[in-house]
C-alpha cells in the first residue's frame, strides 16, 4: 500500500475505535448503573489511549511526510491528509499518561455532577470539575507550544478550526452593542401583543414521547437508524449509522421534552448527512462543532 492508504487504514481503524466510544458514553448515560461508572472509566481511558497510541506512533508522521509527496491524490484525499496532520499534531502534542487521566476525571466528574444534581448540591461539583479544568489546562499548553499559539486557540483549533480568540472577540464586541437596543425593542414588540396561550398540565410523559417521535419521523429520522431514550441531559451521540438521541421530559412542562428531542434531531441529522463513503476518515467527519 502506498503511504497515504496506509493511512487510511489507520484512521479507519481510530474512527472505529471512536464509534465504540460514543456508545459506551451513550450507555453510561442512559443504561449504565450506577456501580459501573468505575469500571466504565476504565473502559473508555483504554480506548482513549490505544487511539492516542496509533495516532502518536512516530510512524505516523512517517507516513504522513511521505504521502504528502505523494501525486495523483485527488482535491478530497489531499484535505483528507491535511485533517490527518491537524489531528497528529493535536494528539501527539499531548503524552499518553495525561490522554488516560483526562478520560477517566471527565467520566467521574460526570458521575459526581448526576449525585450532586440529585441532592441540589452545587458544591459537589467544584473538586471534580476543577481537576477536569486542570487537565485541560495541561493539554491546552500543550497544544499551544505544539502550534504556535496562545493555549485558548489550541484548544479553539481542536473544535473549530480556523477561528481565533480575536475573532470571538470581535463577534462579541458587536453583539454587546446591539443586543441591548434589540432587546429593549423585542420587549416593546411583545408587550403590545395579548399574552401568549399556554396549555395546562399535566402532560403523561407517554404521549410527549409519542409527539417528540412524530416530529423526529416528519424532519426525516430515521429509526431503522438510531433511536430516543431518556437521560439528565439531552445530547445527540452514537455514530452517523447509529444515531443515539436523548431527551428529558417533564410532566408540568411539555416544552422541556420537545425543545430538546427537536434539538438533537438537528445534530443527528447532520451527523447522518455525512458523506458515508468518507466513514472513519477525517475528511468524513464534523470538522467543528455542529
Amino acid at each position: 500500500m502506498t503511504a497515504y492508504e496506509q493511512l487510511e487504514s489507520r484512521f479507519a481503524r481510530m474512527g472505529a475505535i471512536g464509534d465504540a466510544q460514543g456508545i459506551l458514553h451513550w450507555d453510561a448515560s442512559v443504561m449504565m448503573p450506577p456501580g459501573g461508572a468505575d469500571a466504565r472509566a476504565e473502559q473508555i481511558a483504554a480506548l482513549s489511549t490505544v487511539r492516542h497510541e496509533i495516532l502518536a506512533h512516530p510512524e505516523t508522521v512517517d507516513l504522513l511526510d511521505q504521502a504528502e509527496g505523494e501525486a495523483g491524490l485527488d482535491p478530497w484525499r489531499r484535505a483528507n491528509l491535511r485533517e490527518m496532520r491537524r489531528g497528529w499534531i493535536h494528539e501527539a502534542a499531548v503524552p499518553a499518561k495525561l490522554v488516560e487521566a483526562r478520560a477517566k476525571a471527565a467520566m467521574k466528574s460526570e458521575m459526581d455532577w448526576r449525585d450532586a444534581r440529585a441532592a441540589n448540591d452545587f458544591a459537589a461539583t467544584i473538586k471534580p470539575l476543577g481537576e477536569v479544568l486542570g487537565l485541560e489546562r495541561e493539554a491546552a499548553a500543550a497544544k499551544a507550544e505544539a502550534l504556535g499559539c496562545t493555549p485558548y486557540d489550541a484548544l479553539l483549533d481542536q473544535n473549530s478550526p480556523g477561528v481565533t480568540a480575536a475573532m470571538v472577540d470581535r463577534v462579541f464586541a458587536e453583539l454587546k452593542d446591539f443586543l441591548p437596543g434589540f432587546m429593549a425593542e423585542v420587549i416593546e414588540a411583545q408587550a403590545s401583543q395579548p399574552p401568549p396561550i399556554m396549555p395546562e398540565g399535566p402532560f403523561p410523559i407517554d404521549v410527549q414521547r409519542k409527539i417528540g417521535i412524530h416530529f423526529m419521523e416528519l424532519l426525516g429520522f430515521d429509526f431503522a437508524q438510531g433511536r430516543l431514550d431518556v437521560s439528565l441531559h439531552p445530547f445527540s451521540g452514537g455514530t452517523p449509522d447509529d444515531l443515539r438521541i436523548t431527551t428529558r421530559y417533564d410532566e408540568g412542562d411539555f416544552a422541556t421534552g420537545l425543545m430538546g428531542v427537536l434539538h438533537e434531531t438537528g445534530h443527528a441529522l447532520y451527523e447522518r448527512g455525512l458523506p458515508a463513503e468518507w466513514r472513519r476518515q477525517p475528511v468524513g467527519i464534523a470538522r467543528g462543532m455542529d
